[in-house]
Formats: C-alpha cells, sequence, structure tokens
C-alpha cells in the first residue's frame, strides 16, 4: 500500500491524469459525432412525410446551398446545417432572416421569401439531415394556456437584459442587437428560445421547460396587447427617456419665455 501511495504522487502523475482526461473527452465527443452522423442518413423525421423532405432538398439546392453547401455541411460563406433542426429553419427563414441579402454583423429580419408550406419542406429536409430542437407542439404556442404573471418573472430573469424588460429590444455589441418581440409570431419567440439565433443564448428544455416558454410568450402576447396606456412609449426606456424629453421640452420653455419677455420690455 505504501508502494501504490508514493506512485499516485509520482511528478507524472498529474500528466498522466490530464491525458487520459483529454482521451476520455476525445473519445466520447467522437462518440457523439458518430451517432449524429448515422442519423443523418436522410431518413423521413417524425411529423414530416417523404415527400416534403424531396421538396425541401430541391428548394435547398436551388436557393440555400450557395453558402451551405451542397449538402448542408457548411462553407466559408455559411455554417453547416446538420444538426441544427427544423426549429431553426422554423425561425431564420420564417422571419425572412434566411436567405440573406447581404453579409453584416446580424441577418436581419425582412418579408419571408418563402410561403409556410415551402418553409416546411425546408424544415423537414434539414430535421431529416440530423437530430435538432423541433417545431413545437401547438399546445406549448396557445397563450391561453400560459400565466403571463410567472412569464413575465421568468423574461426578467433570462431575457430583459438583452430585450429590454418591456421586449423593445436593445443593443448590443459590434453592430449587433436584441430585436423588439412586439408583434412577432408565437412560434417564432419559441424557435429563437430553442436555437439561439446570433447572440442569443440557446434555453434547451433543461434550462427552461416549454411550459415556462408558454408563459413567457404569454407575457410577452400580454403585454403587447395593453399598448401604451400612459401615452408615448418613447422606446420603452423608463426614466431615461422620459426624463431627457422633460429636459428638453423644459429648457425649450424656458428659453422662449426669456426670449419673449425681453422683446416685450424692449
Amino acid at each position: 500500500m505504501k508502494a501504490l501511495s508514493q506512485k499516485r504522487r509520482h511528478p507524472f502523475a498529474f500528466v498522466a491524469l490530464l491525458l487520459l482526461g483529454l482521451l476520455l473527452t476525445g473519445g466520447l465527443y467522437a462518440a457523439a459525432t458518430t451517432v449524429n452522423q448515422a442519423q443523418a442518413t436522410g431518413d423521413v423525421p417524425d411529423g414530416y412525410s417523404a415527400d416534403q423532405v424531396e421538396e425541401g432538398e430541391r428548394l435547398f439546392v436551388a436557393n440555400c446551398a450557395t453558402c451551405h453547401g451542397i449538402n448542408a455541411e457548411g462553407s466559408d460563406a455559411g455554417p453547416s446545417l446538420v444538426g441544427v433542426g427544423a426549429a431553426s429553419v422554423e425561425f431564420q427563414v420564417g422571419t425572412g432572416r434566411m436567405p440573406m441579402q447581404m453579409q453584416g454583423p446580424q441577418a436581419q429580419q425582412k418579408p419571408p421569401q418563402f410561403n409556410d408550406e415551402q418553409t416546411t419542406q425546408l424544415a423537414a429536409y434539414v430535421a431529416s439531415l440530423g437530430a435538432g430542437p423541433a417545431v413545437p407542439d401547438e399546445q406549448y404556442l396557445d397563450v391561453d394556456q400560459g400565466d403571463p404573471a410567472r412569464g413575465g418573472e421568468l423574461f426578467r430573469i433570462n431575457c430583459a437584459m438583452c430585450h429590454n424588460a418591456a421586449g423593445a429590444g436593445g443593443a448590443l455589441t459590434e453592430g449587433k442587437f436584441a430585436p423588439s418581440l412586439h408583434g412577432v409570431d408565437e412560434v417564432h419567440i419559441y424557435t429563437a428560445m430553442t436555437t439561439g439565433p446570433q447572440n442569443m443564448p440557446v434555453f434547451s428544455d433543461s434550462n427552461i421547460p416549454p411550459e415556462d416558454k408558454r408563459d413567457i410568450i404569454a407575457f410577452l402576447k400580454t403585454y403587447e396587447a395593453q399598448g401604451s396606456p400612459g401615452g408615448f412609449s418613447l422606446g420603452f426606456l423608463g426614466p431615461v427617456s422620459e426624463g431627457l424629453l422633460i429636459w428638453t421640452l423644459g429648457l425649450a420653455l424656458l428659453i422662449g419665455s426669456m426670449v419673449w419677455l425681453t422683446s416685450r420690455s424692449s
């Protein structure tokens, strides 16, 4: 036992443990990659038909392969789409962010270039390439089943630091920004949470369960329906924009009063 204890304290024991850890990590990564590649066999994913996958592949080759590669393996102009799932297509294509009009810090939202049927076909094809986040069931998009109060709490904890407490959006670094969440479809809010586009983190079901995502969507839709009962929203920036407006108007009123009084006295 004494001899074993001395070997454990050998100067090269740490190096041996480090190499063992690296080999174990590399082996697990290789196994996970092999499983994902094994899933990318073109099998028809659940919820879609073979015809949808076939039509989606045609649309992909004609409209997306230039940037993402003929087999969606990625290129210098676009990332690989193997394993991104149908949810990523629903968000990016459904909001018009893809195909991009030009390269830039962030894909801009614009009118969609594909209709709902074509978007579903593209999603079916991409989903057939490998396992990834799926488009949510309708029950998780039904805001009538959600709890807006709890959703507001979850939103303020997880989302408000980028999207503003009112969901009005905000500026990020290097020309990027968190977009406004007003007027966004329920399915696109949900799929943004599960796919993490641009600088947004991924909120998987282990982080925020589907029921909690529904509560967040319910809060956003409830807040959106309320409008601005206090008058002008001023960007929903709170006391900053309100104070600036009062300062500007007050200063203008004082200057105007001084000009009027001096002109009367003369």
